[in-house]
């Protein structure tokens, strides 16, 4: 009885694995924060498969988000915080590239 299918072929076969109760509620922790099931956590990090949190994604949306607000704000204010922006702007940049190099790694 196949589970799931996930690439070629089913995902049909089942391990067992013991944990302590502290061990399973940090392995379901970890998958809730990925936005994955327990599984496919465990299969992602054995297997070297890229985990990506699902927080860092949510992140760098509202971190995009808040750049295209003050950007905005920098056209309406016709450049009066430019300095202001700027430096704001240089700063969500520089954190939207920090979280998508350690989303890759």
């Amino acid at each position: 009885m196949p589970f799931a299918q996930q690439g070629p072929e089913p995902l049909d076969a089942v391990v067992n694995v013991r944990l302590t109760a502290a061990e399973k509620a940090r392995l379901k922790e970890d998958a809730d924060l990925a936005g994955v099931s327990m599984s496919e956590l465990v299969r992602r990090r054995y297997f070297g498969r890229p985990l990506i949190a699902h927080a860092d994604a949510v992140m760098i949306k509202e971190l995009r988000r808040i750049g295209g607000l003050l950007k905005h704000l920098h056209n309406e204010s016709q450049g009066a915080y430019s300095q202001e922006t700027a430096a704001a702007l240089t700063a969500l940049k520089r954190y939207i590239e920090q979280l998508s190099a350690e989303r890759a790694s």
